[in-house]
């Protein structure tokens, strides 16, 4: 079952008459993806955290892993340079849990998959976190996906942002997620890594959730959503993927955000996520090939997104629900942005004259950039929209 396990949940009939078959089928994959807990946690909103052998982890279910020698953290964290001399970023406050979670020494924090999640993640499994450019506007269901991002096109090994959290409302068969994005490749090489937050309603209900989400299959190739499927190492005990994502921003007040970073290790190749000062884990190098993530990226992705998979349906709220001319603490925003340059590997600011911003749905959802004084503000974006675009 190792290697089939991503293939059983990306390929079950979606027939009625197949139904049961299908709940079967989910339900074994359930307890292979579940693995045996050494301490587990309840938390106060509903959800079980298991604390996990680290070395007998989903992940190295996948074949490419199997004689893999487990990274603790990155050999290199980079200098991500930080400044407390803007009254905006002051009032912003990172993300923090908010249950009292203690994992023993040895294990990693894993949220218990349920079977709702693999229905919800089955019933959107042709949603991929793959952000086209301008020119691929007229992709087929790009009026059901919609974008305001920051796009950035130079080779590079990873980059950095604050991804300011909302709660946006949704309805069923909707995701509204905020991300950071590393790409490499096209088409069928393409290969792409994300992390940020995400709602949706059958996931954490309705609330915002950690989240990351792999692709190392090709442009029309679904992928990976946090530990749903073998590759992501998680080393972390104190940060669950699929997690709550808490506090919220409020709207003209106190302000939270995901401290992001995803960058590739100068030495073993291995792409990492990195939450504040936290290593949550890694894509191994041997995930990735050549044309794809395994020398570096080409392009850098931040913003928000939402995506409905049902005609007929009203778009949803994207970010704070406002626009991005609202400003701070109304409008959602991603700041503090940064690269790692490829050939140099110096971390910098891109200037946002060299961002290339993309609104495929500018009645909707918007984006524009930001460039105040201070290091967090310097190169940052205000971006989303409250939606009611018609999906046809």
């Amino acid at each position: 079952m190792r290697s089939s396990t991503k293939l059983i949940l990306l390929t079950l009939a979606e027939e009625p008459y197949h139904q049961k078959r299908k709940k079967n089928e989910l339900e074994k994959l359930l307890n292979h993806i579940n693995k045996p807990a050494v301490k587990s946690f309840q938390t106060k909103h509903g959800y079980i955290l298991d604390c996990i052998d680290i070395q007998k982890q989903l992940a190295f279910d996948h074949p490419s892993l199997k004689n893999h020698s487990i990274q603790l953290k990155p050999t290199i964290i980079p200098k991500w340079t930080r400044d407390n001399n803007t009254s905006q970023k002051s009032s912003s406050l990172p993300f923090r849990q908010a249950d009292d979670i203690s994992c023993p020494l040895g294990t990693v924090i894993i949220k218990r998959t349920t079977l709702e999640d693999l229905i919800q993640f089955q019933r959107l499994k042709s949603l991929g976190f793959k952000y086209p450019a301008p020119q691929d506007g007229n992709c087929p269901g790009m009026n059901r996906h919609h974008f305001a991002i920051a796009q950035y096109y130079k080779d590079n090994d990873g980059a950095r942002g604050n991804i300011n959290i909302w709660d946006p409302f949704v309805k069923d068969d909707q995701l509204s997620p905020a991300s950071i994005s590393v790409e490499s490749g096209l088409k069928d090489t393409l290969q792409s890594i994300s992390a940020g937050w995400i709602v949706s309603p059958k996931l954490n209900q309705n609330h915002s959730g950690l989240f990351t989400y792999w692709s190392v299959n090709g442009y029309n190739k679904t992928g990976c959503y946090s530990t749903l499927c073998p590759g992501f190492v998680q080393v972390s005990s104190k940060f669950a993927l699929g997690a709550r994502a808490e506090p919220v921003s409020i709207y003209d007040g106190q302000q939270y955000q995901l401290e992001v970073s995803l960058f590739k290790d100068y030495y073993t190749g291995d792409w990492w996520f990195v939450l504040g000062d936290e290593p949550i884990g890694y894509w191994p190098r041997s995930l990735f090939h050549f044309e794809g993530l395994a020398n570096g990226a080409n392009r850098i992705f931040w913003g928000g997104e939402v995506f409905s998979s049902v005609e007929n349906m009203i778009s949803p709220i994207m970010g704070s629900g406002h626009f991005p001319q609202e400003g701070f603490k109304k409008a959602a925003f991603v700041n503090g942005l940064k690269v790692i340059d490829h050939v140099s590997k110096e971390v910098r600011s891109p200037p946002t004259s060299g961002l290339m911003l993309f609104a495929n749905s500018p009645t909707c959802y918007n984006v524009q950039t930001i460039s105040t004084v201070g290091e967090e503000w310097s190169s940052a974006i205000f971006y989303g929209g409250p939606g009611g675009c018609t999906i046809s």
